[in-house]
């Protein structure tokens, strides 16, 4: 490893404390993946400083946590991570509080290195870079493992799901990531404790649905949850329409929306948690709507109210925001507003602030087969034309409507015995 592959701050971090007599080294998921040859997102510092004594260390440190105390280091909008090694503690202590379940709410019990190994999730995450001579330290056999491919927790994997049942998604999540295989050991519980995600609290699960979703390998993420069946935890109401139609399309559209975001971050292209999120929802929209339109309501009123109604089911799953939400509302309701093309109605979608995403959307609908492609290549070549053509594509496509419409009005000539 070496260190011109490591953020500038961090290393800023690592001296400072080093200077001030402590202990520093980094871990974690940069340190796996400088060993891979892959840019790190972040860089996490572990010490034997307590998180008051990295405070006084550092003017630009803010302490964050309740569960873990953590210390925030801040250089403009990098913010290097610092934590105090953890140690073991009694059932009793008043540091550590534990639910009946298993689930660790509360662990501010501090001890040595020795001792914060054994608190990591997996043998990859638990390799430790020391500053002082750049040697990497491994206690768990996380570099065999590292070589191998494998990603394998350490200790009693029940246990530490029942700790934290987040890590089953992490364990799902960095082994698509890094291309590793689960070991057997790490697997096998999955399939049996994935209801204790349901006792996570749900804004901390849409941001692991973030995580899962938007980091470039989705639609592999998303068929390792489903083989699990840890996908139905996150989205219950979309794995009710997969299961009911396995091969359908609420299958194929998923798979293209997801291989449409992956390719997006590939092409190092911004991505929005709205536009997934709409997708992932959509059939079920759907499906209520038609309910709803078979039971007399409007059909703009029935779109609404599907909308509101699968909506208010999901954020008890996964707590997306309310401007998230709303996002996802536009792009479905303005659906039915691709099929107006009178001059007025289609210059106002088309500079509505939704009106990419929402055409978008209408694309990967088309190609899936549940819209009209004819009516998504139209609003494609729209875009791409001036004006003079926009405005004869207008009368056109009026001037069919009209004659459908007339010809629709026109009485059927009644059938003779002759």
């Amino acid at each position: 490893m070496s260190r011109s592959q490591i953020s500038e701050n961090a290393l800023k971090v690592l001296y400072r404390l080093k200077k001030s007599g402590y202990e520093a080294y980094l871990v974690g998921g940069c340190v796996r993946d400088l060993l891979l040859g892959r840019e790190p997102k972040d860089f996490d510092v572990v010490t034997d400083a307590s998180p008051d004594q990295v405070n006084k260390v550092f003017r630009n440190c803010r302490l964050i946590g309740r569960r873990f105390r953590l210390a925030h280091v801040h250089y403009g909008r990098e913010i290097i991570e610092v934590a105090t090694f953890r140690g073991s503690a009694d059932e009793e202590s008043e540091h550590q509080q534990v639910h009946e379940d298993g689930r660790l709410l509360r662990d501010n019990v501090y001890g040595t290195l020795e001792e914060d190994v054994w608190r990591r999730d997996f043998t990859v995450n638990a390799l430790y870079y020391n500053i002082r001579d750049f040697s990497v330290v491994d206690y768990a056999d996380g570099m065999k493992d590292h070589k191998a491919g494998v990603l394998r927790l350490i200790g009693n994997p029940e246990t530490r799901y029942r700790e934290d049942p987040v890590r089953m998604l992490r364990a799902i999540r960095f082994a698509v990531k890094l291309g590793f295989t689960l070991h057997p050991d790490c697997e096998k519980p999955l399939h049996d404790l994935g209801g204790l995600l349901l006792s996570i609290p749900n804004a901390r699960l849409y941001d692991e649905t973030l995580k899962l979703f938007l980091s470039g390998y989705g639609l592999q993420t998303f068929e390792m949850l489903r083989h699990y069946g840890l996908f139905g935890i996150l989205f219950p109401q979309t794995e009710q329409c997969l299961a009911s139609e396995e091969e359908g399309f609420p299958r194929l559209f998923l798979i293209k929306a997801l291989e449409n975001s992956d390719k997006r971050i590939a092409d190092d292209k911004s991505v929005t948690p709205y536009f997934l999120l709409s997708a992932f929802l959509w059939e079920s929209v759907q499906n209520l709507c038609n309910k709803k339109l078979q039971e007399g309501e409007n059909k703009y009123f029935a779109l609404q109210n599907a909308a509101n109604d699968v909506l208010s089911l999901q954020v008890k799953s996964t707590a997306i925001p309310k401007r998230v939400t709303q996002s996802m509302r536009d792009v479905w309701l303005l659906q039915s507003r691709f099929e107006q093309r009178s001059s007025a109605k289609v210059y106002r979608l088309i500079n509505n602030p939704r009106f990419r995403a929402a055409y978008d959307f209408l694309v990967l609908r088309a190609e899936t087969g549940s819209a009209d492609m004819e009516l998504a290549q139209w609003w494609t070549v729209f875009q791409a034309v001036d004006g003079k053509e926009q405005e004869k594509m207008l009368r056109e496509t009026n001037k069919g409507v009209r004659k459908y419409r007339r010809q629709k009005s026109k009485p059927r000539a009644k059938k003779t015995n002759e």
